[in-house]
């Protein structure tokens, strides 16, 4: 790549796009990169504030801006995503299904650490439909040193920086916990919003069971969800440590491994993970699940919904986000709350 004067530019090939900015109008290339500089065009150019341009001269030891977006590109790319046409040295990453995105962060940082490199993300573990922008990538400058390039493909190593895991679990089952609806003192007004959630997923409540306080009872109807082949077991209320509250103890009781009882977020501090050894998850939701807009289940959830296993570690880590700021109109998953 050499500077010339735009004056001297006739004949020669352009190594980069010139983009035209006409407010309310448009802001694309009027020129495009390979474009052979004409008489005519050398008035325009000067009317886009072009007075030098970069032309091509071969030099082995370098890459343009579009080859280099291109292997950042490659070293990111995954199953279920689909590139966009490289456009000013950028290519951008769109999800082809709905599921969870998620990107391996401390390989991301240190390629982003590597001078005139830049890929930028959506936060990982992110629930995303169909079409979302997942990232996008480019290099500073209009050419980079094939070598910076070499030491990307390095730190990149030989898996993809990200993963899209499609929604694949379909049945769950609910227990409904708690004398005060197990007598009809008062309407279950927890079912209905579960029930929601998991339709957004593709999940279908198959089997629904209310039982009161008794912790033998609980246990019980955890069981018999299971046995009837539910792959996801939800169980409502019960959760604090009242007297009365049996479901954490029941879901204990009932053979899963718990992961966590008690979650840094709020709201949803009094959550419960646990699984059967055959994968089938439990989760104890606390009463905030019913009336706030956005908790620890939703942050959860989409998870579950794609048979991602969750450690302990990974709900730790949700102490640093895990905030919910209740606001009047809820933005979740575009937002900082569960951000890692």
């Amino acid at each position: 790549m050499k500077l010339i004067k735009t004056e001297d530019a006739v004949g020669q090939i352009l190594c980069h796009d010139i983009t035209q900015i006409i407010k309310g109008v448009t802001k694309d290339a009027r020129f495009r990169k390979g474009h052979i500089v004409t008489e005519e065009d050398i008035p325009v150019l000067l009317s886009l504030g072009k007075d030098n341009l970069y032309v091509w001269e071969n030099d082995e030891t370098m890459y343009h801006e579009n080859e280099a977006a291109k292997i950042l590109c490659d070293v990111c790319i995954n199953d279920y995503m689909s590139p966009s046409a490289v456009k000013e040295g950028k290519i951008e990453l769109k999800a082809e299904i709905d599921g969870v995105f998620q990107i391996d962060v401390n390989r991301l940082n240190d390629i982003n650490d590597i001078d005139q490199i830049m890929i930028a993300s959506r936060h990982t573990n992110t629930p995303v439909r169909k079409g979302d922008k997942l990232l996008g990538t480019r290099v500073i400058p209009l050419v980079i040193k094939k070598d910076r390039m070499e030491l990307v493909k390095e730190r990149a190593g030989d898996a993809p920086l990200c993963s899209l895991h499609p929604y694949v679990l379909k049945r769950a089952g609910i227990v409904t916990t708690g004398n005060e609806v197990f007598y009809g003192r008062i309407k279950d007004t927890f079912t209905p919003v579960v029930v929601e959630k998991l339709e957004k997923y593709g999940i279908e409540v198959t089997d629904h069971i209310t039982v009161n306080d008794d912790k033998s009872k609980i246990t019980a109807a955890i069981q018999e969800l299971k046995e009837k082949g539910c792959e996801l077991i939800v169980a409502t209320g019960g959760m604090s440590v009242d007297p009365d509250d049996q479901t954490p103890g029941a879901i204990k009781e009932s053979g899963a491994r718990v992961v966590s009882y008690g979650a840094p977020v709020l709201p949803g501090a009094m959550f419960c993970l646990a699984y059967f050894e055959d994968g089938t998850t439990v989760m104890g939701l606390p009463g905030c699940v019913m009336y706030s807009k956005s908790t620890i289940f939703d942050l959860i959830l989409p998870r579950v919904a794609a048979k991602i296993p969750v450690t302990r570690k990974d709900i730790t880590v949700l102490g640093h986000g895990g905030l919910c700021l209740g606001c009047r109109e809820c933005h979740y998953p575009a937002c900082s709350f569960g951000k890692v």
